[in-house]
């Protein structure tokens, strides 16, 4: 559960819970069906519904706790319903299982349903976390709680790579790797994302969740370029159609350049579109006071400047100042026409 108040504002700058609720919300069948096979082959999914957030306070703590995502379904088969509910868990916490548990319990105290929970570890550190929870005496076991978990560092992207699976993609960048693999790691996300064929939003959402996590710097991007080239040149030419970064940046080769004039007013308002969807996606909905500001933004360099700014920016207030630089930067270049 997304603690509200237990969160230092570095931790807080980048709203973690909320991105992997979008992503997770988002491709919530791919995501069984990539961790939990066996689960994913008995949840009935044309049945799903998500559940508004529920919010509980630690009283011993005096913390306020959302519970970020809770689908209801139920098991192919039968009809009473079930919950699911899914816990991103992006930082190191003492007794984590005792929290899972004491939330399954005020859930069904509330639905009286059965429960799955699911936790999803996505620090940086490579440690096995429990998951599972054991009451009892030398002379009787009260209880025994378990839940399901992924633990992404403990994951080696390598096994993931040749999955067409949209969670797996975006999850490269929070897996284990070495620094010296991150290059590869950029080249792979690449590939996987022009062989899903995801439409506009989709793509902005995995490639800005990625990019939030694993962006390479100048050197690297040098690096990645190389690599690039020596693939087969049709899927090098899709991948630098698909490739957020590699737009906003200008590196396209020659052959593309008439190709994309060709396609500039088309694309703009899908990029606007794409932006709306990954600011709703980190900042929740303070993001919609930005919504009006960018439909201003006309010149297609501009709208490339700000969709990358979005994919990696730490906080809306980055977003906010930038889009009002690039405002004035529009309207001084229009006086001077």
């Amino acid at each position: 559960m997304s603690n509200d108040e237990g969160l230092s504002d570095s931790q807080n700058r980048i709203d973690h819970d909320r991105l992997f609720k979008e992503l997770i919300s988002t491709f919530f069948e791919e995501f069984m069906a990539l961790f939990f096979p066996d689960a994913y082959e008995a949840i009935d999914f044309e049945h799903t519904s998500f559940l508004s957030e529920e919010l509980f306070t630690d009283i011993l703590k005096g913390e306020k706790r959302r519970v970020d995502l809770l689908v209801e379904t139920h098991l192919k088969g039968e009809e009473s319903l079930i919950i699911i509910h899914v816990e991103p868990q992006s930082y190191e916490q003492t007794a984590f299982h005792d929290r899972m548990f004491i939330y399954f319990s005020r859930l069904y105290e509330k639905y009286r349903r059965r429960i799955l929970p699911i936790a999803i570890f996505s620090y940086d550190k490579v440690k096995e976390e429990p998951d599972k929870l054991k009451i009892s005496f030398p002379f009787f076991n009260v209880m025994t709680f378990q839940f399901l978990k992924v633990e992404l560092k403990r994951k080696n992207w390598r096994d993931y790579i040749q999955q067409d699976n949209p969670i797996a993609a975006a999850l490269l960048s929070k897996m284990g790797y070495t620094p010296e693999e991150r290059v590869e790691v950029k080249k792979e996300f690449l590939r996987m994302l022009v062989r899903l064929e995801q439409d506009s939003a989709r793509m902005t959402l995995l490639t800005g969740f990625f990019e939030t996590y694993l962006q390479l710097n100048e050197e690297e991007e040098q690096h990645l370029r190389m690599e690039l080239q020596k693939l087969d040149p049709d899927e090098e030419v899709r991948i630098m159609e698909l490739t957020t970064s590699w737009h906003e940046k200008g590196r396209q080769e020659g052959r593309l350049e008439g190709r994309q004039e060709g396609r500039q007013e088309g694309r703009q308002e899908g990029k606007r579109e794409a932006i709306h969807v990954l600011l709703q996606a980190k900042f929740g909905e303070a993001a919609k006071a930005v919504q009006e500001d960018v439909q201003k933004l006309v010149k297609d360099e501009h709208i490339n400047e700000l969709l990358l700014k979005v994919t990696v920016a730490q906080s809306l207030q980055e977003v906010k100042g930038f889009i009002q630089e690039t405002l004035s930067k529009q309207a001084e270049d229009k006086r001077l026409q």
